[in-house]
């Protein structure tokens, strides 16, 4: 019985040790899906599932969505790692005592580059792109003045050379104002949904289908079947605080996300933010705590919330340090009306 027993804990370490050697990372399609958007987001070191309040609640948590007041539209860009561009855009529309609807869009894009093969690593002098893009809708609502659900549709599309590859996704979220100092607290569930596979012309070929024959035809048209991957599916549970609710015209919200993913190691961000007379904004996180293999880490924002004739003007700036990969930077503006 001792003996079983030393087996099984033997068994039990090595699985911990492996499942910590191992990861999923990079077995995932449609991973721009990953890429946090929003300025303010990021300053915050993407601690922002219990805060969000915008026209990117539609990318964070739904729920959200149903917190605005009027209508919104916001756009967000940042020069991604190695040249590539992300930019993300959302309206919000207020449906009164009907809910809160929205469409969103999420884009990743390139320069072209040249083909190469390896019969002419050199290039053969044709050029090709590749480029992701994701186009949600959204719904949410107040149940009660203090809890919200939201949830979401989208469409997957990503390309390259001559292929491409379609999906939809379906994101879930709820948040819930606790009154207590400020303190809320969100979840969301985000692209769940099909699998996705490559496919297109580039995928035709030419084969013998029984090399051991001879005198058949070695040039029988074919077409290679890809693997299909599943979507960067995403569980996000998150609490934040207005420690200064109520006390002048300041508040600092700090906050806290645990993020639970299917292609990575489970991590925590933190953020706070600094509000000034409800319109200057300092901001400051740390993304991926607990991660080792993260190279994502301190991020620090700025923002200006303007009113003017019933109109909001919101600019937020965002930079966030990605160790050897060096540092991006997020611009994102947005208005109210």
């Amino acid at each position: 019985m001792r003996k079983a027993l030393y087996i099984l804990l033997v068994i039990a370490v090595a699985a911990g040790l492996s499942a910590k050697e191992v990861t999923k990372t990079g077995t995932t399609a449609a991973t721009f899906l990953k890429v946090d958007v929003g300025a303010r987001a990021v300053g915050m070191g993407s601690a922002y599932v219990s805060v969000v309040e915008d026209a990117t609640a539609m990318f964070w948590n739904p729920a959200g969505l149903a917190r605005i007041k009027g209508n919104e539209a916001v756009f967000s860009h940042a020069q991604w790692i190695a040249d590539i561009g992300m930019s993300y855009a959302g309206v919000a529309v207020n449906m009164g005592n009907l809910g809160n609807i929205g469409v969103s869009g999420q884009f990743e894009t390139m320069d072209e580059m040249e083909r190469t093969t390896l019969l002419q690593p050199d290039g053969t002098g044709e050029m090709f792109d590749a480029g992701s893009s994701a186009f949600g809708l959204s719904y949410a609502r107040n149940l009660t003045d203090r809890f919200s659900i939201g949830m979401s549709a989208k469409f997957i599309h990503e390309r390259i050379y001559h292929s491409t590859a379609n999906g939809a996704a379906f994101d879930i979220g709820a948040m819930f104002d606790s009154q207590l100092h400020g303190m809320k607290i969100g979840m969301s569930i985000t692209n769940y949904g099909t699998k996705m596979r490559l496919s297109g012309r580039d995928m035709q070929t030419q084969s013998d289908p029984d090399p051991t024959v001879s005198g058949n035809n070695e040039n029988i048209s074919a077409y290679l079947k890809t693997d299909a991957y599943d979507l960067p599916l995403l569980f996000r549970v998150g609490i934040s605080i207005d420690v200064l609710k109520g006390a002048g015209n300041s508040n600092l919200i700090l906050a806290v996300d645990a993020l639970h993913p299917n292609d990575d190691y489970e991590s925590v961000n933190a953020g706070c933010e600094y509000v000034f007379n409800r319109m200057f904004s300092i901001r400051a996180g740390y993304k991926s705590l607990l991660n080792d293999e993260s190279e994502e880490g301190l991020s620090l924002g700025a923002g200006v919330n303007y009113s003017m004739s019933g109109m909001r003007l919101m600019l937020d700036y965002a930079y966030h340090d990605f160790g050897v990969l060096n540092y991006i930077q997020k611009i994102s503006i947005g208005l109210g009306f």
